[in-house]
């Protein structure tokens, strides 16, 4: 299972040559070996002060020195990277007064409404505190390329801001603390989620797990797929368009803001996500199978099916204009979107999108209108403005 100790962020895998790996190669006491280890030493010396070439790098198996960042070779990386930077937001600068004297009126919201709230917070409390144990703990020791590392470096700090907004929403709420972040182990569709993403996650944050075999590299890929593309592509979106649609109708605004702040970033790590994935199977075409491709078709409907019965917990009776069956639809649109990505074929022809107004949220780099409020140039979240 996923533990935290120390020990599960040291891989095993070559990180660097210097004096460390020539000490390996030295005589030992009854060692025959002497000149072959010396030419040895001698061909590895030069090799560490050469300088680190595009050629060089890879995204996984590379053993070149991870430390040093340029040459860049994966442009699209550190331009995700900087784009991330320049979204930088903190929960404490967003204004949850109304949310506050809204939820306290008996009067503010339905119960049905209500039960919404707190479903939702009751799954993104742990979700992203999962998605960064992920990164920390698992996926950064196995990508072997520096500007690939540098923004997974930032989405674990995102994902640390993330758990911060959701203990934000509920302390001001004055909701039970209880109840709420003990919710994926209480409450059957949140854990069923969950249960789903951890045998993943324990893959990637095992010691003794490391890749450079195409079994194990299969193993990374699958996770970084759960993750990229289930978790934060699936996994989050019902609850991203229940509050959202709280929020266009006036309610819970602080919160809806801060959730608009937090899709925009996750949408930013599922597309970072495909883009590893892709650049994986373009470097590793043997890894791409049709027994491959066939168990990643299996667990997106599996995700699929996971993620409605969670929809339909959230929402056992119409609310907001929302009900469960439309959701399904919405599912079936975005795992076909997630295939698409990439290059399986579509699960479910025909499959709408009956939430047109989510595209629209997705993209705040321009002037848009949401909430009846105008949302500036995103570059920080203090520089937004909510007349």
């Amino acid at each position: 299972m996923l533990t935290f100790e120390d020990e599960t962020v040291q891989s095993e895998t070559p990180r660097m040559n210097g004096a460390a790996s020539r000490l390996s190669l030295q005589d030992g006491p009854g060692s025959t070996n002497g000149i072959e280890a010396k030419n040895t030493d001698e061909h590895q010396a030069a090799d560490v002060n050469r300088r680190i070439s595009v050629e060089d790098k890879r995204i996984i198996n590379c053993k070149a020195d991870v430390n040093q960042l340029v040459p860049f070779k994966y442009r699209w990386a550190w331009e995700k990277y900087l784009s991330a930077c320049a979204n930088h937001w903190m929960p404490q600068e967003i204004n949850m007064s109304r949310d506050i004297a809204l939820w306290r009126d008996p009067e503010g919201l339905t119960e049905d409404e209500r039960r919404l709230v707190k479903r939702n917070l009751g799954f993104f409390v742990t979700a992203d505190s999962l998605a960064a144990n992920n990164i920390v703990l698992g996926t950064y020791r196995h990508i072997t390329n520096p500007e690939c590392r540098q923004y997974l470096l930032r989405q674990a700090f995102e994902e640390a801001i993330h758990t911060h907004a959701y203990q934000y929403i509920v302390e001001s709420l004055g909701l039970d603390e209880g109840e709420i972040f003990n919710a994926y182990h209480e409450v059957a569709s949140i854990r069923e989620k969950d249960e789903f993403l951890i045998p993943f996650i324990d893959t990637l944050t095992d010691p003794a797990f490391k890749t450079g075999t195409p079994e194990a590299d299969q193993k990374l890929l699958r996770s970084l797929i759960v993750f990229a593309c289930i978790m934060e592509g699936m996994f989050f979106y019902v609850g991203f368009i229940q509050i959202l649609a709280l929020g266009r109708q006036n309610k819970m605004m602080g919160a809806a803001e801060q959730y608009q702040y937090i899709l925009r970033d996750e949408s930013m790590h599922c597309n970072f996500g495909i883009d590893v994935v892709n650049q994986i199977k373009m470097e590793n075409p043997h890894l791409w199978t049709k027994a491959f491709r066939d168990e990643i078709s299996a667990l997106i409907k599996k995700a699929v099916e996971l993620e409605y019965r969670y929809a339909e917990d959230t929402l056992p009776r119409g609310v907001l204009g929302l009900n469960a069956p439309m959701f399904k639809e919405y599912l079936r649109y975005i795992a076909n979107r997630r295939c698409q990505q990439i290059g399986l074929d579509i699960l479910y022809p025909g499959a709408g999108n009956p939430f047109p107004w989510m595209s629209e949220m997705v993209d705040l780099k321009k002037e848009k209108n949401f909430f009846e409020t105008r949302v500036t140039e995103y570059q920080t979240g203090g520089v937004l403005s909510w007349d």
